[in-house]
């Protein structure tokens, strides 16, 4: 069973989807639950099938005190690095959290893995956050599904690369369309599958 943990103030889970796949931006939500309005079957984004991520993600947003979603584009990326990336798209996030009234203004977030942004409250790294925590939980579905989102818009732009069936992950069949095609601008050079298979 995931945790309502009783922090006092607002609390806003936070996690971010796509620090692994070869293409495409970075993407964080935060997201503050109303204890009022518990929502069943909160887990892990990765645990969950895509229709079950689609229909928790439009409760969430129906549900929810407040949720933002945010991002670090491909050239943010290759700035300052994946880590740093999601660092950004944390704080971005957790600065634009809104609810029905306008802006809100968490007193604490606790935050996937076992690194902390740089936030304006206090902030706390929960490893497996999203198994353990329901507002991270949260959070990992709505990055999840919005990211997954964007990239079936990115393939409309680059089919000959499959992202609407990878998601910009190394597959097989990524990879070999890496080697024929080259990198597209939504490619992370930085990484080194990329640098390595487009300079073929």
């Amino acid at each position: 069973m995931l945790l309502l943990l009783p922090v006092e103030g607002l609390v806003c889970g936070v996690d971010e989807a796509g620090r692994g796949p070869l293409a495409g931006p970075v993407v964080a939500a935060a997201v503050i639950l109303d204890p009022g309005r518990p929502i069943a079957g909160l887990n892990d984004s990765k645990k969950l099938s895509a229709g079950k991520r689609e229909a928790l993600a439009e409760q969430i947003r129906g549900s929810a005190l407040a949720w933002a979603v945010a991002e670090a584009s491909v050239v943010e990326i290759d700035r300052i690095n994946i880590l740093q990336a999601s660092l950004l798209a944390m704080q971005r996030a957790v600065a634009a959290l809104a609810g029905a009234q306008g802006p809100v203004f968490p007193s604490h977030a606790l935050v996937d893995g076992c690194h902390c942004p740089q936030l304006s409250c206090s902030v706390e790294a929960i490893v497996g956050g999203d198994g353990k925590v329901a507002a991270i939980a949260a959070a990992s579905i709505l990055a999840k599904t919005c990211r997954d989102a964007g990239m079936l818009v990115l393939h409309a732009s680059y089919p000959q690369y499959g992202f609407d069936r990878h998601k910009g992950y190394p597959t097989a069949f990524h990879l070999q369309a890496l080697r024929e095609q080259g990198a597209s601008p939504q490619h992370r050079r930085s990484f080194a599958p990329v640098a390595r298979l487009s300079a073929l």
